[in-house]
């Protein structure tokens, strides 16, 4: 089992940062995938950004591209989600995410694949 926990949410005025940390526990050994899911209310849940925690290749969503940077401190444990220049579409609940497995090609697609997840994190961007 891998226990996840997200902080770092906050309000933020658009153009501004946050930095979101995602502390995992247990088998965490075992995690091969990790990354940053967010779900605004009304709509689908979104792939923001993962990463193969070996190999630390990296995917990003095409909205957060060059805003958002992904680093984790394998010595912690922690997945952190830098999160530049904000806008106020980024405003979601965002939610961590780990599994064993590859995810293929495509891994913002295959959130649903996504085994431990985190309770979330808020983040509200205003204009």
């Amino acid at each position: 089992q891998v226990q996840l926990v997200e902080s770092g949410g906050g309000s933020v005025q658009a153009g501004g940062s946050l930095r979101l940390s995602c502390a995992a526990s247990g088998s965490t050994y075992s995690i091969y995938s990790m990354g940053w899911f967010r779900q605004a209310p009304g709509k689908e849940r979104e792939g923001v950004a993962v990463i193969y925690v070996g190999a630390g290749s990296t995917y990003y969503g095409d909205s957060v591209q060059g805003r958002f940077t992904l680093s984790q401190d394998k010595a912690k444990n922690t997945l952190y989600l830098q999160m530049n220049s904000l806008k106020p579409e980024d405003t979601a609940m965002y939610y961590c995410a780990a599994d064993r497995s590859h995810m293929g090609w495509s891994p913002l697609e295959r959130g649903r694949d996504f085994k431990y997840w985190g309770q979330g994190t808020q983040v509200t961007v205003s204009s």
